[in-house]
């Protein structure tokens, strides 16, 4: 009989391994099983860590995590085509502990955190794919790899392989998920002098800069492109629905390029070297999408749980604390030594009373609304930057008129009704 483990966790991505850790220090017996060379390896994100979730796991874990920057400033893009309408918000408070949230490469920062649960006294086996769940009469007892006499059995297996889920697929949990709950992203590592970031982004030592950008960034369709700081590297990366994208027929990386040498991007670009370009699948169909997340044993986190916030750009928060709730109901469960689904719905019910679920339910509609009415990004855009070219003009113009002017060619374009009905369809979307 193969050994047997009180839980397996397939994935070593942050949801994965904060389960992993979790239960670990409970002293369970706790496998961790990475598909990729090392954890992180095949992961991608935009970039930003919050602090919150993770440094319930680990206090103050910015004295020894492999962090770039802590983010002061977080800005947004509202991009046409020579042209751009910038808003956000600078704090300098963030730049001191506790902090609010850090770039990071998840190259290094996924070894780390994996290495946390190792030390814990979870196992680590990489270079693995699980094939499939072992399931015995209508229970999940194990899981089958890709390796000689690979079945490995545990009372609960805890899946955090990610957006395409196939495991949560195979046990019926979800169907294929649909092209506009799926969003592609496309990043690319610019390696650049740290003197010269700070210069470019108006920035001290140990401090970075976020910029989200919407618009001309996806040519107007539904998406968002984002800039963000490293310590001696900028991520610059583009992404929209795989909807979107076949409708409008993208191509990942041409959208990639088109981004890079927008007029007002490319300057912030220049004299920086290309180190690597990464892809991935992020879920974007939010709190509708979500699938069961937990069976007779075993439970459903992060990126395969759909648990990702597209409008505040959240995941690897949500997915570490969707991965420690998971860790807790595993724990009850063991106590109980009860692994069915009734047992294990505690997590499905911490999940759902959590701000993760609450996030999800508050944007339910958000991303269907934007793509079905794409006038947000193709139309209104353009419309906010002739409105900001215009009314910032000095032209002996009385202020007065221009506000005239600027209503009158706003509802010339859509008709009055027509923008009335759309700000309060966006209103209802997002409040």
């Amino acid at each position: 009989m193969p050994e047997k483990f009180d839980v397996i966790v397939v994935g070593a991505g942050p949801a994965g391994t904060a389960c992993a850790l979790q239960t670990a220090r409970a002293g369970l017996k706790v496998l961790l099983i990475e598909r990729g060379e090392y954890p992180g390896s095949k992961n991608v994100m935009g970039g930003v860590l919050y602090r919150k979730q993770l440094e319930e796991l680990i206090p103050e874990f910015w004295k020894e995590a492999p962090l770039e920057r802590p983010i002061i400033e977080q800005r947004f893009w509202m991009l046409d085509k020579e042209s751009v309408v910038s808003f956000g918000y600078k704090g300098l408070e963030w730049g001191a502990e506790p902090y609010n949230n850090f770039t990071i490469l998840r190259a290094q920062f996924d070894q780390w955190f994996a290495q946390k649960a190792v030390e814990a006294g979870a196992l680590l086996i990489n270079e693995t794919v699980v094939t499939e769940c072992i399931v015995e009469n209508s229970k999940v007892i194990g899981v089958r790899t890709d390796r000689p006499d690979g079945e490995l059995y545990a009372d609960v297996v805890v899946l955090a392989d990610g957006v395409n889920s196939l495991l949560s697929k195979q046990l019926g949990f979800h169907k294929e998920f649909r092209p506009d709950e799926v969003a592609l992203t496309v990043m690319e590592v610019i390696n650049m002098p740290k003197e010269k970031i700070n210069d470019r982004f108006n920035l001290e030592e140990n401090q970075g800069t976020t910029i989200e950008i919407f618009g001309d960034s996806t040519k107007g369709n539904l998406g968002t492109a984002f800039l963000y700081t490293n310590k001696e590297s900028l991520n610059i990366g583009v992404g929209t629905t795989l909807s979107s994208m076949i409708k409008a027929r993208l191509k990942p990386y041409d959208l990639l390029d088109y981004l890079k040498n927008h007029p007002l991007v490319k300057p912030i670009l220049q004299g920086g070297e290309s180190a690597e370009y990464l892809a991935h699948l992020i879920p974007e169909g939010g709190f509708r999408s979500v699938p069961k997340v937990a069976g007779n044993g075993v439970l459903v986190v992060g990126d395969a749980a759909q648990l990702v916030n597209a409008i505040h750009r959240e995941g690897s928060n949500m997915a570490m604390y969707s991965g420690k709730l998971a860790a807790e109901a595993v724990i009850k469960a063991k106590e109980r030594n009860n692994y069915s689904e009734s047992s294990l719905n505690s997590y499905r019910e911490a999940l759902y009373g959590s701000f993760i679920m609450k996030d999800l339910e508050k944007y339910k509609d958000a991303a269907h609304i934007f793509e079905k009415h794409p006038q947000y990004f193709k139309e209104y855009v353009p419309m906010m930057n002739k409105a900001m070219s215009k009314f910032f003009t000095v032209d002996g113009t009385p202020k007065r008129d221009k506000q005239k002017q600027i209503m009158k060619s706003i509802t010339a374009e859509r008709g009055t009704i027509r923008v009335i009905q759309d700000m309060y369809r966006a209103w209802k979307a997002v409040k």
